[in-house]
């Protein structure tokens, strides 16, 4: 037999117990098991019913994350940001160096013009 299938057996016999309509006795012996064996069953049942029907708050329920998943995307960010950072250092650098090159490049070249002229 499936789980479901004993699960669904056992809540209906459960369920004929409550009504009054069999005794725990029977019930206990319809499902192959001791008193004792039924009246646990029993008592999980009406526990996880009564847990099943609790008001909850009304909306959606909380995010599930967990706090380590939470510290663990915290710490990708920081370190995302970093190196956002880095890049944009590393963006102006290369622009100082790239003007600095170039006024090199401009006064290497007018020296040159200076000297290529008439002596």
């Amino acid at each position: 037999m499936r789980n479901d299938t004993k699960a669904r057996r056992r809540t209906m016999v459960i369920l004929e117990v409550q009504s009054g309509q069999i005794t725990a006795k029977e019930g206990a012996r319809r499902l192959g098991v001791s008193r004792k064996t039924y009246y646990e069953w029993e008592s999980r049942a009406l526990k996880a019913l009564m847990q099943a029907l609790r008001d909850e708050k009304a909306g959606r329920p909380p995010n599930a994350r967990t706090q380590a998943e939470t510290n663990r995307l915290k710490q990708r960010i920081q370190e995302l940001e970093q190196q956002v950072e880095t890049a944009k250092q590393s963006e102006l650098v290369r622009r100082v160096l790239t003007r600095y090159e170039e006024r090199l490049q401009s006064r290497g070249s007018s020296k040159k013009n200076r000297r290529c002229g008439p002596r």
